[in-house]
C-alpha cells in the first residue's frame, strides 16, 4: 500500500489547506473581490489586509474599479491602533510608505496631531512635511512632540547633505607651484618633467631630487553673497525644507554671506535663524498667496556688489503679483552683473511642477532656470565663486 503524502496525513479531517504565499500576496494587492480566485488569507495576512483596508479603503476609486471594498460605516480602529498594527505587521520600507500615504494622500492628520501617535511614529521626510503643513492645528503639548520629530529629520538631512554640499568648496588644484611640501599637493606630472635628467634606464628607475607641488586655491568667498528666496506656498514644502538645510550647510563657509528669505504675499527675512534650521522651519507659515516680484525686489535690495551676488529664486513660478515687474527686476539684476538662478524645485528628487510660461520669460530675461538637488546647487555656486 502506498503511504499517504505528508500533508494529507497531517491534515485533520475538514481542515483548510495552508494558503499559498504567492496567491496571498495577490489577494493583498487586489483586495477581497479577488478572493474567489486566490483563496482565503491566513491569520497573519488577514491582519495585514485589515491594516491596508483601514487606509486604502478610503479611496473612492476603489469602489468604482471594484478592486477593494471598504467596510460599511466608520472603522472603530483609531490612528494609534492602526499605527501599532503596521509597525508590527510590515517591514520598515512598507511602514514609511503607509505613513506617507496616510498623511499626504488621505489627509489623516491624527498621524501628526495626536500626541499618542507622534510618540510612536518613525521620523521621515514625509512626516516632516506633514508637520509643517499642520503645525498651526497643534496645541503646545503636541507642538513639543512634533518639534522632536522635526529635529530628528533635520539631523538626518544635515548629516547626509552637508558633506556633499561642502565638498564643492574644498578647493581645486592650481597650476601655480607651491613651496609647501604637502602630500595631497604633490604634482606627479611636473615632478616627472623636472627630474627626467635623473632617469636610470638600466634600472628603469627615476630618481627624484626635486619634487614638485602645486598650490590649492579656494574661491574668494569673502567677495560673494548668496541670496536664497524661497516660496513658502504649500506646493513648495520639500523645497522649503531643503533650502533651510542648504543654507545652514553653507553658513559657516569663510566669507560667503548667505541670506535666506521666505515669501508668500509678504516677505520674511529668516537669515538670523539660518544656523538653527529646526527653529527656522518651525517659523515657516506654509500656504497663502504668492508675490514673487516683491520677494525678488527685496532680494535685490540686499545686494552689496552686483557682480559678486547670486540670487537663487526657489518657486513654482505661479505668480500672484505683478509678473511684468518680476521679469523686469530679473532683467535688471542680470544687466548689472548678478547671477540669477530660478529653481522650480530644490530637493532630493528635483522633480518640479511649475508655470512653464513664466519660467521661460525669466529665462529669456537672463536667468538660469531648472531644478536641482542641494548638492547640485552647491556645485553651481562653487563654480561661480571660482571664476
Amino acid at each position: 500500500m502506498t503511504a499517504p503524502a505528508p500533508d494529507a496525513a497531517d491534515a485533520a479531517p475538514g481542515s483548510v489547506p495552508a494558503p499559498d504565499p504567492g496567491l496571498e500576496r495577490w489577494r493583498l494587492i487586489l483586495g477581497s473581490p479577488a478572493e474567489r480566485h486566490t483563496g482565503c488569507l491566513g491569520p497573519a495576512a488577514a491582519s495585514r489586509d485589515s491594516a491596508l483596508e483601514w487606509l486604502y479603503g478610503r479611496d473612492p476609486e476603489q469602489d468604482e474599479r471594484g478592486i477593494r471594498r471598504a467596510g460599511d460605516g466608520p472603522s472603530p480602529v483609531t490612528a494609534v491602533d492602526w499605527l501599532d498594527d503596521v509597525h508590527r505587521l510590515f517591514p520598515r520600507e512598507t511602514i514609511e510608505r503607509l505613513e506617507r500615504d496616510a498623511v499626504e494622500r488621505y489627509g489623516i492628520h491624527e498621524i501628526v496631531t495626536d500626541p499618542a501617535v507622534l510618540e510612536r511614529v518613525r521620523p521621515s521626510p514625509a512626516l516632516l512635511r506633514a508637520v509643517l503643513r499642520t503645525k498651526h492645528l497643534m496645541n503646545p503639548q503636541v507642538l513639543r512632540l512634533a518639534r522632536r520629530l522635526v529635529e530628528a529629520v533635520v539631523r538626518q538631512l544635515m548629516a547626509r547633505l552637508t558633506p556633499e554640499i561642502r565638498r564643492s568648496f574644498t578647493g581645486t588644484r592650481s597650476r601655480r607651484p607651491s613651496l609647501v611640501p604637502h602630500t595631497r599637493n604633490f604634482d606627479f606630472h611636473a615632478t616627472v618633467r623636472a627630474n627626467l635628467a635623473h632617469y636610470q634606464p638600466e634600472h628603469r628607475r627615476l630618481l627624484i631630487e626635486r619634487p614638485r607641488f602645486s598650490s590649492r586655491t579656494r574661491p574668494h568667498l569673502e567677495q560673494w553673497q548668496l541670496i536664497l528666496l524661497v516660496d513658502q506656498s504649500g506646493s513648495m514644502t520639500g523645497s522649503v525644507i531643503h533650502s533651510a538645510v542648504t543654507a545652514a550647510a553653507l553658513w559657516g563657509l569663510p566669507g560667503l554671506r548667505t541670506h535666506l528669505v521666505a515669501f508668500d504675499t509678504s516677505v520674511v527675512d529668516l537669515t538670523a535663524d539660518v544656523t538653527d534650521p529646526v527653529e527656522l522651519l518651525m517659523r515657516v507659515q506654509l500656504g497663502g498667496g504668492t508675490d514673487i516680484a516683491r520677494a525678488v525686489d527685496y532680494g535685490a535690495g540686499l545686494i552689496d556688489n552686483p557682480r559678486r551676488a547670486i540670487v537663487v529664486l526657489v518657486t513654482d513660478f505661479y505668480e500672484g503679483g505683478d509678473r511684468y515687474r518680476l521679469v523686469r527686476t530679473v532683467r535688471q539684476l542680470v544687466a548689472q552683473g548678478s547671477t540669477v538662478l530660478g529653481l522650480a524645485a530644490l530637493d532630493e528628487d528635483a522633480a518640479p511642477a511649475y508655470d512653464r510660461d513664466l519660467a521661460q520669460e525669466i529665462a529669456d530675461a537672463g536667468a538660469h532656470v531648472g531644478a536641482m538637488t542641494p548638492g547640485m546647487l552647491a556645485a553651481f555656486v562653487a563654480e561661480r565663486l571660482g571664476r
